[in-house]
């Protein structure tokens, strides 16, 4: 397919990780499987969930060019690129294009808290650099720095920029870039509690850490919404918050690891500092979610 036409569920991908602190590629590749076999649409790496801001150049390399290959062809693979270097942005895009992921993930510059025209030309040097298509991501809770709706305005026309995820969680502002969605730029969910809210504004699906751990419900949701069955839609994003909220009861992607782990999807839930590991009560609000939804014994 033509990855600027990617619709339904996109899941933001954990990086599996060993005792020892390294890069679990076996389990990444049974992780891979997992979506594809679950009518995942396409797979997102290398992004916030897949902890990859405490990860090596080299570490980030090997995860894109290990999920490539078990892809093999079968569904789309984004490669999260971000960087708050310009310079680091391009040379992370242009590294993914060669290992073979078709589009690319790129971010707002966090922590420089750049100019408007800064942070528009951070993103659009970017997709000048690349020939795959690039999907903003605008998450001003992590980075400090939103897309201004002129800045998404003028984005959204770069022939090279195929979308935005928005998880900005300001359903106002959903409202505003969606003025601007076309065949070319599209948007995508980057909140797992609003993306039928956001589908009725015209996004064409979800970048989901939900869909970690049930891939072909957050599919079917998806897919309900795009045939015109929006009360099997509603109906799914309702009955899927208590999941939700509990996957977002710590930072991710703390308790998403956690629930693999409990649902034997992951040995163990292993993180890289500064996250560490679910303890308690905070524990048991993931294991009484799970087993409220049946993953879980």
């Amino acid at each position: 397919m033509d990855v600027r036409q990617l619709s339904g569920s996109i899941v933001a991908l954990v990086t599996p990780f060993s005792e020892d602190g390294s890069v679990d590629f076996e389990a990444l590749e049974r992780l891979v499987d997992f979506h594809v076999n679950n009518g995942t649409d396409a797979i997102l790496a290398l992004g916030t969930t897949g902890e990859s801001s405490t990860m090596s150049d080299e570490e980030d390399n090997e995860v894109i060019r290990a999920v490539v290959a078990q892809v093999a062809g079968r569904i789309p693979v984004i490669a999260g690129a971000g960087s708050n270097s310009t310079a680091t942005q391009i040379a992370k895009s242009r590294t993914y294009e060669a290992l073979g992921a078709d589009a690319l993930l790129i971010i707002t510059p966090y922590y420089n808290k750049s100019s408007e025209e800064g942070i528009y030309r951070h993103l659009a040097d970017t997709a000048d650099a690349t020939s795959i298509p690039c999907i903003l991501y605008n998450i001003p809770g992590r980075t400090g720095c939103s897309i201004s709706v002129a800045n998404a305005r003028r984005l959204s026309r770069h022939p090279n920029i195929m979308g935005i995820k928005e998880a900005s969680g300001n359903v106002a502002y959903a409202a505003q870039i969606a003025r601007f969605l076309s065949d070319e730029f599209r948007m995508y969910s980057g909140e797992d509690a609003l993306t039928v809210p956001l589908m009725a504004l015209g996004a064409s699906g979800t970048i989901s850490v939900w869909a970690n751990i049930e891939p072909a419900k957050v599919h079917e949701m998806c897919a309900s919404f795009l045939a015109g069955n929006i009360e099997q839609a509603r109906a799914l994003q309702l009955a899927g918050l208590p999941i939700i909220d509990a996957l977002f009861s710590q930072v991710n992607p703390i308790p998403v690891k956690e629930a693999l782990a409990q649902m034997g999807l992951l040995e163990a839930p292993h993180y890289r500092m500064p996250l560490i590991a679910m303890e308690g009560s905070a524990r048991d609000i993931v294991t009484r979610a799970l087993k409220e939804a049946g993953l879980c014994d």
